[in-house]
């Protein structure tokens, strides 16, 4: 089954990456066939056996208890989003039932969050879907991800934007620094729900079209923030610095609510302010402004436009 793969594709990856040195082992002499820890050097620091350690990593056994698990993430020295991925795929082992698989996402947006993306105006805001396809947005939402207009509404999404787009590489200064983040996000979901049609096209997309994205995935690391700061070389209002928050809407098939601050007044505000206030660049009105919710078309009609 995919799902036991991925736990022992998880356990594999993370092995790779711990030294002997990391955990106070002498490297030894000679040459390791594979780089980091060997299977019984983590089997036995774990307290587990060399036997059962294995199938772990075959997908032959798919439901390590906590203690297990805390013992394996202790020794792989995984961060808390690690741990908690780790638990994640520990806890679909022991309830997966192979004939059953979750519903397609549903796409629709809820007028209310189309009210409330258009009350956070001039703050850029969109919703997106699990796999991070822009479902809506206000109008400085998109004109935020400068170019992501040209394509069109059904290619819209940020993981795609960010990794195949050319002029991501300018809108983000810092795009080295994120691109392992984006796409850790992406395999904390491929971690519950591998078999997934919109997670496997989007990964088969991004593999072949964009090789960093395809050594990345290969590193298997596992990111899940939902709020920070972000830099971009925006090339109608020059260098912003944006905090921004990730929100889970309830009621949703894993819909998330996107919205970028900065402080009133400020330089990145007033940046803000103007990606608000700005034209289309394609000159076009795109999605996002046809669909940013009823109170915004209720004011353009009292404006009698």
């Amino acid at each position: 089954m995919a799902f036991m793969s991925e736990l022992g594709i998880f356990l594999r990856a993370r092995r790779s990456r711990v030294t002997p040195a990391d955990v106070g082992l002498p490297e030894g002499i000679g040459l390791r066939r594979t780089p980091g820890l060997r299977r019984e050097e983590l089997a036995t620091l774990a307290g587990v056996s060399i036997d059962y350690y294995t199938r772990l990593e075959q997908g032959k056994e798919t439901r390590p208890g906590p203690a297990v698990v805390d013992a394996l993430a202790a020794t792989l020295r995984l961060n808390d989003d690690e741990h908690e991925h780790l638990r994640g795929l520990a806890a679909q082992g022991a309830a997966r039932d192979p004939a059953r698989s979750k519903p397609v996402p549903g796409r629709t947006v809820r007028p209310g969050v189309h009210q409330l993306l258009e009350a956070l105006r001039p703050n850029p805001a969109y919703v997106v879907s699990r796999t991070n396809d822009i479902l809506a947005a206000n109008p400085g939402g998109y004109r935020l991800l400068a170019g992501i207009e040209e394509w069109p509404a059904r290619q819209r999404n940020i993981l795609r934007f960010f990794f195949l787009h050319p002029g991501a590489r300018t809108l983000y200064p810092e795009w080295e620094k994120l691109a392992p983040a984006a796409a850790g996000r992406l395999r904390a979901m491929a971690g519950t729900d591998p078999d997934a049609p919109d997670l496997v096209e989007l990964v088969g997309e991004l593999a072949v079209k964009s090789p960093e994205f395809a050594r990345l995935w290969q590193r298997y690391d596992v990111e899940a923030r939902v709020d920070g700061h972000k830099h971009f070389h925006h090339p109608d209002v020059g260098d912003v610095t944006l905090g921004y928050e990730s929100m889970t809407l309830a009621r949703t098939e894993e819909q998330r609510l996107v919205a970028y601050h900065a402080v009133p007044g400020s330089a990145d505000h007033d940046a803000m302010v103007l990606l608000d206030m700005a034209s289309p660049r394609d000159g076009r009105r795109g999605q996002a402004d046809s669909s940013y919710g009823v109170a915004g078309r209720s004011a353009e009609r009292s404006e009698g436009r």
